[in-house]
């Protein structure tokens, strides 16, 4: 079997064994038999605390990982820059905002953060290609300029929150960044509109494959470069903007995964996607996992376990950068 094939049934399993070991660990253990039977039966009351407070938790926590990471290689195909992350370049920051406005001034429309999260995300991914076009997009300019967007959004969005307000304190998820207390409702938005999003990633993943090419090769074989480029950061945004409004703002996944992805599986997107989508699944649960358990009974958020992972990545990948550039 290929490199490709193996990859593909090591994170599999690797997902699988996570999830299993998710479900059964933390201040409530149970074991794999119990936690099988009880979901079957629905007659444990254990494995009934389990499936409400801590399998929510699980899937949302696999999906927002997946959406992320694919965001990630969607904006790297569009931006053609290694540095592209919507956590990193302010669309998560933006979403968080304009979504937590939104909610906080009309509370009874939760299932719609994605949508005002979608707006924000869209507002910030403009302001970023606005501001650092220059004769095309430079890796470095482009970086730059997104973390300055991103701590604009991150600025407004702190300031909204701690400006004491009950209604703004019981809907806070957004920016706390903690995966702690989901609900299958919860669930339903991010599988809904995550899931939409996976798929309208895997449709474009010939076009990414035509971005990776020079653009005026592409022009001449009949491709639309910049209906492409439209078109495939509306689905970034829409992955980054779904997870931000259930999961808050995690940086650095979709900078990690498409890196180590394509050491693995290559540059195809046709494959690069999906197991982009599942490494980002794997990651981010890992990460909730650990901090759930190092230190029980307190829990350290996911965000921060990948902020102490990916920012010395981005270190990395900045200086790589210079190099290639020459700066």
């Amino acid at each position: 079997m290929s490199k490709k094939g193996w990859s593909f049934i090591v994170v599999i399993a690797l997902l699988i064994g996570v999830i299993l070991y998710s479900a059964m660990t933390g201040s409530l253990k149970v074991n794999l038999s119990q936690l099988v039977i009880g979901l079957w039966t629905g007659t444990d009351d254990q494995v009934n605390v389990v499936k409400d407070l801590r399998l929510p938790r699980i899937i949302v926590a696999v999906m927002a990982g997946a959406t992320l990471a694919v965001a990630g290689v969607l904006l790297q195909a569009v931006m053609k820059n290694p540095l592209a992350d919507a956590g990193v370049i302010g669309i998560s920051s933006g979403a968080a905002l304009v979504s937590l406005i939104a909610v906080t001034i009309f509370p009874a429309l939760y299932f719609w953060m994605p949508f005002f999260s979608f707006i924000g995300g869209a507002l910030a991914c403009l302001m970023v290609y606005g501001f650092s076009w220059k004769s095309g997009l430079h890796p470095i300019r482009l970086i730059l300029i997104g973390v300055a967007v991103n701590a604009v959004f991150s600025g407004l969005g702190q300031s909204f929150n701690y400006r004491g307000s009950y209604a703004v304190t019981s809907i806070n998820q957004v920016t706390t960044s903690t995966l702690s207390m989901k609900k299958w409702v919860d669930v339903e938005v991010i599988v809904t509109y995550g899931g939409i999003g996976l798929i309208l990633a895997m449709l474009v993943f010939s076009w990414c494959n035509f971005l990776s090419l020079q653009d005026k090769t592409a022009k001449n074989l009949g491709f639309n470069v910049t209906r492409a480029r439209l078109l495939i950061s509306v689905i970034a945004v829409l992955l980054a903007a779904t997870a931000t409004a259930i999961a808050g703002v995690i940086a650095f996944i979709g900078l990690l995964v498409p890196h180590c992805a394509r050491y693995l599986v290559g540059s195809d997107h046709k494959w690069l996607i999906p197991f982009s989508a599942l490494c980002g699944g794997l990651l981010l649960l890992l990460a909730d996992t650990l901090g759930r358990t190092l230190l029980a009974p307190n829990e350290i958020p996911a965000s921060i376990i990948m902020a102490v992972i990916g920012g010395p990545f981005l270190i990395f990948l900045i200086r790589k950068a210079d190099r290639t550039y020459g700066h």
